[in-house]
């Protein structure tokens, strides 16, 4: 029961070898129960830290402009960050896997995490911008390299590992949008609020440790496999993955960059777009969950697809239709939207036929998609900046809506699990 296959990455590839190494790596795959359960805890923790930074942020994005001072360009660009990052740093995790290993990287990753959150707490806005530099880079190494980390070491239990992972995510998000306000006015500082979020990331570093060091004591050196995440691009697997990723990645970072702000320009109180912030990430923990649960289900992936993306559909164009005191209901329908993200995710840690293909999958469609998304904040900044509404991006983000629908169609043929 606690043996976890070995992957294809690690198996001999010459006969040569076979022989005398065969017997050899099937020890270190067996692992004690006390790693498993670091493993566990380690995954937790690492969960609620990778919304926490962004959702911190969005939620305090008026007060910081008021009290740091800064003007409209950087406004658009400080939510840009987060998927900038990602897409830069993300680019790198397949080569740094592939160098130091996944769980020295995750380590790495985590440490920069906690850094750069810690330095926002300086109220400055060069600190603002360079803590999120730094600590989203940190968090994009961990995205990337997270898909991986389950692979090699939950193997039998991806979907639930993924599930885990994800929905805690999604709760350390929620907790901070909705704690973090509250946090401001009694520490008497925006800029100390989303600072000491970074306190978190220093508790999921010092979880991680212990699984880095039981890696370090227990791996075999083997020349590590690498796949180039790039060519993938040309197989339809990688394309439909990366566009899925995009296409989610955009419509959820312009929400959680821009939710709060909005209804707080259409004249709800900071603690109530607060609130309704809390409520769409609320709900997209069980619907993360139910979403799994529907589409592990023989030919039933699909029907999860499509009901996740056409509830987000008709989320956007209740918040676009409806005035802001029935904020709540775009609030609950873009919140299940949101639940795409774990199916994707689940996707992409079964997509790969070793933990190396996985990474350089995961890579491909994380930088890739959050390059491309990064359109979403910065657009959605600069297009309410100039028409002085939010009836252009939200039609925007519409059209895009109606675009998941078509890619997740496609994603979910037959012919995906062939992938050609």
């Amino acid at each position: 029961m606690s043996a976890t296959p070995p992957s294809p990455a690690s198996a001999p590839s010459s006969p040569a070898a076979a022989p005398p190494a065969s017997p050899a790596p099937a020890t270190p795959r067996t692992k004690p129960r006390s790693a498993v359960v670091f493993g566990v805890i380690a995954l937790v923790l690492i969960g609620l830290n990778l919304r926490a930074g962004i959702t911190g942020a969005s939620a305090l994005l008026h007060d910081l402009q008021a009290v740091l001072g800064y003007g409209a360009l950087v406004a658009a660009i400080i939510p840009s960050i987060p998927t900038l990052c990602f897409a830069m740093a993300g680019a790198t995790t397949s080569w740094l896997t592939g160098r130091v290993g996944v769980e020295k990287a995750i380590l790495l990753a985590l440490a920069m995490l906690a850094g750069g959150l810690l330095l926002r707490a300086i109220p400055s806005t060069g600190m603002l911008v360079a803590g999120s530099v730094v600590g989203m880079s940190g968090l994009a190494v961990c995205n990337v390299a997270m898909p991986s980390f389950i692979r090699e070491h939950f193997a039998a239990r991806t979907s639930l590992m993924t599930a885990v992972y994800t929905v805690t995510m999604t709760t350390g998000g929620t907790l901070t949008s909705v704690a973090v306000v509250p946090l401001a006015q009694a520490l008497g500082s925006p800029s100390a609020a989303v600072g000491a979020v970074g306190i978190a990331a220093v508790a999921a570093f010092l979880g991680f440790l212990p699984v880095a060091l039981h890696a370090h004591r227990s791996t075999v050196r083997t020349t590590a496999r690498h796949v180039s995440p790039w060519p993938l691009l040309r197989t339809r697997k990688g394309l439909l993955l990366t566009a899925i990723f995009t296409l989610q990645a955009l419509l959820a970072y312009a929400l959680l960059s821009w939710f709060p702000y909005m209804l707080t320009t259409m004249g709800l109180s900071a603690s109530e777009s607060g609130l309704m912030f809390g409520v769409m990430q609320l709900v997209s923990v069980p619907a993360g969950m139910v979403l799994i649960a529907i589409g592990s289900r023989p030919r039933m992936l699909r029907p999860a697809f499509y009901l996740v993306s056409i509830t987000m559909l008709a989320g956007i164009a209740a918040l676009l239709l409806l005035p802001t005191g029935l904020a709540v209901i775009p609030a609950i329908l873009m919140g299940f939207g949101l639940g795409i993200f774990p199916l994707v995710m689940v996707m992409i840690s079964r997509s790969g036929t070793s933990t190396a293909e996985t990474t350089a999958l995961s890579t491909l469609a994380q930088s890739t998609g959050y390059l491309l998304a990064t359109a979403g904040p910065f657009g959605m900044g600069l297009l309410h900046s100039a028409t002085g509404g939010w009836a252009l991006p939200l039609v925007l983000l519409l059209g895009l809506a109606a675009v998941q629908i078509v890619v997740a169609h496609l994603l979910t043929g037959r012919t995906f699990t062939g992938g050609k």
